[in-house]
């Protein structure tokens, strides 16, 4: 990639686009644990892309894979105005995926014709618990043997906490919808290794944050 496409997704975010403060704030983090887990990745589905702010920052910076966004029909348009704003070579327009009904969308731009790692952000504790084990079963089925599934955001570790704003944030979720709300790493592990997977790296982020790293494992 140019000098110059590098210095516009470098540029002021805050744009006549709709913006997403939160990815503004945790893109650089973010980033430094893709850049470690990512290392030997050809290809990435991003599920949930939502205004589509993190794969424009996320993709340049990582130009050895395919970046290729995902979500509900009713989000592409956003993300490709934001993919139009900062083009990059090996980032890709949404596929259509919705969690209710769809499964695990299959990359078309790679020559491989597959993924071997799922990253995605802030979406585990917006839908319910039966989506959360939909996506691991999908996921799980799609990756490799040692692809990753990594997610990005709050989590609970045995019941707790990790602050009380998070404790605030559950509770405003569990009001708006009780099947959804911040999950427990507990819970998620036990779910990995249903779908033949395991925990394999966890790091510490910014504002109660976590990033969960799950590895696909050899099935017995």
């Amino acid at each position: 990639m140019s000098q110059q496409n590098l210095s516009n997704t470098d540029a002021d975010f805050s744009e006549d686009l709709p913006f997403s403060q939160a990815c503004e704030n945790n893109k650089q983090p973010i980033l430094k644990v893709l850049q470690q887990e990512l290392s030997g990745c050809h290809s990435v589905l991003e599920v949930g892309s939502g205004t589509g702010q993190h794969s424009v920052y996320f993709a340049p910076r990582l130009p050895h894979l395919q970046w290729q966004t995902s979500d509900v029909i009713a989000n592409h348009r956003v993300i490709e105005a934001w993919h139009d704003r900062h083009p990059a070579a090996n980032l890709h327009k949404p596929l259509v995926f919705d969690l209710n009904s769809d499964n695990l969308p299959i990359i078309k731009t790679d020559s491989q014709g597959s993924y071997d790692a799922v990253f995605t952000a802030n979406t585990l504790h917006i839908i319910n618990w039966s989506l959360v084990e939909r996506l691991f079963q999908l996921v799980a089925e799609a990756l490799p043997v040692n692809g990753k599934l990594i997610v990005y955001g709050p989590f609970n570790d045995k019941g707790q906490y990790s602050s009380d704003s998070n404790r605030q944030f559950d509770l405003y979720l569990r009001r708006r919808d009780a099947n959804s709300g911040i999950r427990d790493k507990v819970d998620l592990i036990t779910l990995a290794k249903q779908n033949h997977m395991s925990l394999n790296t966890q790091y510490q982020m910014p504002a109660n944050n976590e990033i969960l790293v799950f590895k696909k494992c050899d099935e017995v």
